[in-house]
């Protein structure tokens, strides 16, 4: 039997770009295998990775608990459509309700879906529910979001490179200033026929900007005296990013509408779902609204592993404690740095600031320099680097990381 010849990395770079739609810029390098917060290139070299696929891999690369669902699903059903019941999706409408504290679920498989079956949910509650006239509902959102790149989510979008060229736009959002309240409140009593609010409790794609302290809990009770839905995106923020199994919980908020994907699954497979209680979910019903993959036998089986690992591993814990510790460690560089302006962030989801303008490419040199010296990450907004490692890592792994985070930033002080 012929032996396969191992190709480079250069060389499966070049089958991408010859042979993929050009909508992303990945670091240059080439992955091939992945165990807890480690992933190795084809040429073999390891690294930390420090973006855990956008917060998907909360639980870390192939978690054996997680895989060992997966596997053992697949080999057994994998897909009935939801033409027919199957005995995995109920088990798991179950679980996830029970963990997370709702009455129903409402099973997707990305978060852009997800996002876009909470907006449908919030409109059809807003008609049914309370009396909006059809077609004239109104869902606020906030400047620099970040909830998917679908034309309807884009259509709210402020981020021209994902915007343009793709009207028309979907009408019936009203944009307001991330972590105001006073706009939220403008907003609200300006128009009678707000149906929701969608907001992500940190900004992640923008940049980790968290809000300024009470500005949810504030913001939920607005809603509440609006009769407006509270929609929380914590498709990134979820499943124990931020240091609580919901970033929303740093607050005691609990939202009207919850939005989950990424490390629903852990990364392993593609699992989102919307959660709410009765007297919302009860507007949706057959034919309203639907997924052939939705609540699929695997996709019921990881998420409940998945959900599992962050509750007996208490990776929330861990997130909260090592991410003090990162934004520790790094604020005593910062203080003394050129290159660097500040660290922010909440658990083990943060950034840093890169002193230069965000047309700059010093952040992006900065990511390949990490890259070079083990480290795996990903400017945002140009001059913001995100970091986000497993909240599998330990103390030790961390301290390695955050010495690897120096060490490279002194290469660019001036």
């Amino acid at each position: 039997m012929a032996i396969l010849e191992k190709k480079s990395s250069q060389h499966l770079i070049e089958l991408e770009d010859k042979y993929g739609a050009h909508n992303y810029h990945p670091l240059p390098v080439v992955l091939n295998k992945g165990e807890g917060v480690y992933v190795w290139d084809v040429e073999g070299k390891k690294y930390y990775d420090f973006l855990s696929a956008y917060s998907a891999v909360n639980q870390g690369h192939c978690h054996p608990k997680i895989v060992g669902a997966m596997v053992n699903q697949a080999q057994t059903l994998t897909l009935t459509s939801r033409a027919f019941y199957n005995d995995k999706l109920g088990e798991y409408e179950k679980f996830a309700t029970e963990f997370f504290g709702f009455d129903k679920l409402l099973p997707m498989n990305t978060g852009a879906e997800a996002v876009e079956t909470a907006l449908k949910l919030c409109r059809k509650w807003a008609y049914e529910k309370k009396g909006i006239p059809e077609n004239e509902a109104q869902i606020i959102v906030c400047e620099n979001n970040f909830h998917g790149r679908t034309t309807t989510i884009i259509s709210f979008s402020n981020d021209e490179v994902a915007r343009k060229n793709f009207g028309p736009y979907t009408a019936g959002f009203i944009k307001i200033e991330y972590d105001n309240l006073s706009a939220l409140e403008q907003a609200l009593e300006s128009n009678a026929n707000v149906a929701g609010f969608l907001v992500e409790p940190i900004q992640g794609e923008a940049g980790v900007y968290v809000p300024s302290e009470g500005f949810l809990a504030k913001a939920k009770a607005l809603c509440e005296k609006h009769n407006v839905l509270f929609l929380a995106d914590e498709v990134q923020t979820g499943i124990a990013r931020t240091g609580k199994l919901l970033a929303v919980d740093h607050e005691n908020v609990k939202p009207d509408i919850l939005i989950l994907g990424k490390a629903l699954s852990g990364g392993a497979y593609p699992v989102s779902g919307v959660l709410a209680n009765d007297t919302i979910m009860s507007v949706i019903r057959p034919g309203n609204h639907g997924s052939t993959f939705g609540g699929n036998p695997v996709a019921a089986a990881v998420a409940i592993a998945a959900l599992e690992v962050v509750r007996d591993e208490k990776l929330a814990e861990n997130a909260e404690e090592l991410g003090q510790l990162f934004r520790s460690e790094l604020s005593k560089y910062i203080e003394e740095s050129k290159i660097a302006n500040l660290v922010r962030g909440k658990g083990l989801l943060n950034a840093i600031v890169i002193n230069d303008s965000e047309d700059s490419d010093t952040a992006w040199n900065i990511c390949v320099a990490l890259k070079e010296n083990g480290l795996l990450a990903k400017p945002t907004h140009g001059n913001i680097i995100r970091f986000a490692p497993p909240l599998v890592m330990d103390k030790e792994q961390l301290l390695d990381c955050v010495n690897i985070i120096i060490k490279t930033l002194k290469e660019f002080e001036k």
